[in-house]
This record gives structure tokens, sequence and C-alpha cells, in this order.
């Protein structure tokens, strides 16, 4: 068995063991590389166990740089979960050991794997995190019966306010992008450059979809949405404070749950949430499930774990700052600073 590091002469190669592997995602697909090579200039380091000419496990690795936030390596910045994927433990015990080497040679600070599962050894772990997972019907009234008499009402009420759904591909990136810039600056979280969506939108144009909710014609919220092998990955939602007074999330789920199942998709990832925070709560009412997601840590030798939750005081006084500057400040700064958040 060999740790090789793959450039784009195994692209395909590896993207067929993705297809058939039953722990990747659309995350562990081989563009996204060139993806965040091309947007932000990171060093990519995709490690592939390969045995007489063929993988048997693959493990995607990103190393950001930055003053803020030091030198830190994770799966994949900004994405829900990932980590390695391997025909059997001992090899991604392979990939994880050659992981940990690559910290230590490049004297990185840390390296976070967001995982829907424990990887081996005694890794540094936090909880904070649940994916929400939607089970889907080939006839989408089958949800909808499903779904509690009270919640039903609330989307036929937010209907009735004037909202439409529309959807399609990078046509539609300057509406979802003018609406997660603004969203995100309310939240007071900086946001990368538009060219890394449009990046991702061209390497992926089947697999990616973004939908936009007009009230009375006017954009409010936004979703981009990745499609794979049978699931659907809520990936970026945006709402301006006039969706929150419509409601019109209930509409926009719907939608984008509606179009999956008409799809034929199986399964929909409604994104990551805090434990016991209103997003979760919210995404529950649709019949979902969570799954929790584990943030392992790599650390260098005498590091201690960073604490990048919103329970950090340094990192709430950052977002209080944030939420008060001009949209347009956000939109210049947001991805200076957003580039070197893993």
């Amino acid at each position: 068995m060999q740790i090789i590091q793959c450039d784009n002469s195994h692209a395909k190669t590896w993207d067929d063991y993705v297809s058939r592997q039953e722990q990747a995602s659309f995350y562990h697909l081989f563009g996204w590389k060139a993806v965040n090579e091309a947007s932000f200039g990171h060093r990519t380091f995709y490690l592939a166990a390969v045995d007489q000419g063929a993988i048997r496990g693959v493990f995607p690795l990103v190393c950001l740089q930055s003053r803020i936030f030091g030198k830190v390596m994770c799966y994949l910045p900004f994405v829900n979960y990932g980590g390695p994927c391997a025909d059997e433990p001992g090899i991604e015990q392979l990939l994880l050991d050659e992981a940990r080497r690559i910290v230590d040679r490049d004297q990185v600070d840390y390296l976070e794997i967001r995982s829907q599962r424990k990887l081996g050894g005694d890794l540094p772990t936090s909880e904070h995190k649940v994916s929400i997972t939607l089970t889907l019907d080939k006839n989408p009234d089958t949800l909808w019966n499903a779904f509690k008499t009270g919640h039903r009402n609330n989307v036929r009420r937010a209907y009735k306010r004037g909202l439409s759904v529309r959807s399609g591909g990078i046509e539609l990136l300057d509406t979802f992008y003018g609406i997660l810039s603004e969203s995100w600056r309310n939240l007071g979280t900086p946001l990368y450059q538009k060219g890394y969506f449009e990046h991702l939108m061209k390497t992926f144009p089947q697999e990616t979809k973004i939908f936009v909710l007009d009230h009375e014609g006017v954009p409010v919220s936004s979703a981009l949405n990745g499609h794979f092998r049978g699931v659907v990955e809520g990936m970026w939602l945006g709402a301006l404070p006039k969706a929150r007074e419509v409601e019109a999330s209930y509409v926009l789920y719907w939608e984008m749950m509606k179009d999956a199942c008409e799809r034929g998709y199986q399964l929909y990832h409604l994104g990551r949430s805090t434990v016991d925070s209103g997003g979760e709560a919210f995404k529950k009412k649709w019949n979902t499930y969570p799954t929790q997601l584990y943030w392992q840590y790599i650390m260098r030798e005498g590091r201690p774990m960073p604490q990048l939750n919103v329970s950090n005081p340094k990192l709430q006084l950052a977002i209080s700052v944030w939420q008060r500057l001009p949209l347009p400040v956000t939109r210049i700064l947001g991805p200076l600073v957003a580039k070197g958040i893993p």
C-alpha cells in the first residue's frame, strides 16, 4: 500500500473511486481541488491510498494561511462535512498518518476534519454541530401529507404573501451572491468572493443549482444546492430581513424539497446546524432527523484545540463589529478575511 499525492492526471481514477465508495459525498469529487486553488490560491493535498495501481482510499486536504487564523489545514474549507473515505479502517488510518506527517513537516497549527463519524485514534473532538437530513419520496404529496397540520398551515400562509420561487444555474449567481453577502453581514460572518461560487458552478454545472425566492417580484432569499448520487446537499442559503418578515423559508424549503422529489433524489441534507439552535428547530419541522457531526483535530505538538465557535467571547466581539460595518465595506473586506477561515 502506497500513499500518493494526486494531480490532475488522477482526476478520472479518483472520481471513479468516489462514485462507488459508500462513504463518499459530493465534497469528495476531484473538481473541488481546482475550485479552491483557482479561487484562493490555497495549496491542496489530495491523498490517495493505492494498492497495485488501484485506489483504495482518498483524503482531500486544503492548507489555508492568514495573519488572523495562522496556518491551518482542513478537509475542505466552508463545506458541511467530509474526511477520509477508504475501503477499510486500516487504510483510513494510513491516510490519517500521512496527514499528520504533513502537519508536522509543514508546521501547520492544526488540521480540522469535519466528519459524520468518529475517526480512528484519540483525536480531540468537538460535537457542537449536527447535520439535518430529510428522507425523500418520489411523490412530494407523500412528504406533504406526513407534515403536522400546523406546519402545513404555515407553508400555505406563507404562499399567500406574494411569494414565488425560480431556479436555474450560473445565470442566477449575481442575485444569489447579493442576497448571501447581505445576509452574512447581518449575521456577522465574512463571506468569500463571488468568484469561488463561479468556479464551483462552472466545475460542476450538472451538480449545482440555485434557487431564488421572490416577494412580490423582488428577490429576498436564495440558496445554492449540490447534487450527487441520489443526495441533495444544502450548501448555502441567505435571507434578507424582508424574507424573515414574510416567513419565506417555509416556501423556499418546500419548493426545494419538491424539486428534489421530482428529480428522483432519495435524501436531502439541509445543511449543518448548531445543536439546540433556532436553525435546528426549524429544520426539524420538516420530519427530518439529526446526524451528529464531529469536528476532529490533528494538532501540532503543544498547540491548543481551536475555539472557532460562537461561544468564544473573542469571536462574539468580532461578530458584533462585523454586523455594524456598511455592506460595501464587508463586500470588500469579507473575501480577504474569509479565505483564511476553515
